[in-house]
């Protein structure tokens, strides 16, 4: 399967320090995403799921973009900050994308990221209200 990344990672990876630039395509081999031939993180870890999106449907640009921009809405402290989390809290669609084993905190879970565009749409629609 093919991933991009959708935004530079320069970090530490498995493989050592990398600087991979934004828009690279990545393979993944197993549960490890890998660019130019070297193992750089697992596709559920947390530098995955920030700066890399599955891109078989060659959508993982606006797929990274999408599930970036509901994470930053829904950390913004404002007099809206409530609001959206009661509406993510109730909303079915959202629902299948919350971590289980988390009753009172919300935190995404693998599918969340690799979610079909028009969830990930709708649910960015549905905080921006």
């Amino acid at each position: 399967m093919q991933y991009i990344t959708h935004k530079r990672f320069k970090d530490n990876a498995i493989c050592g320090q990398v600087n991979i630039p934004a828009l690279s395509v990545c393979e993944k081999n197993g549960n490890t995403i890998y660019f130019d031939g070297k193992p750089v993180c697992f596709v559920t870890s947390e530098n995955a799921h920030q700066y890399f999106a599955r891109n078989d449907d060659n959508q993982g640009v606006e797929r990274g973009k999408l599930t970036q921009e509901i994470q930053r809405r829904l950390t913004k402290r404002d007099n809206t900050y409530q609001s959206r989390w009661d509406k993510i809290w109730s909303d079915p669609i959202c629902q299948k994308y919350k971590r289980k084993e988390h009753d009172d905190f919300w935190l995404w879970n693998h599918e969340f990221f690799n979610a079909n565009i028009e969830d990930l749409k709708y649910i960015a629609e549905l905080i921006n209200k």
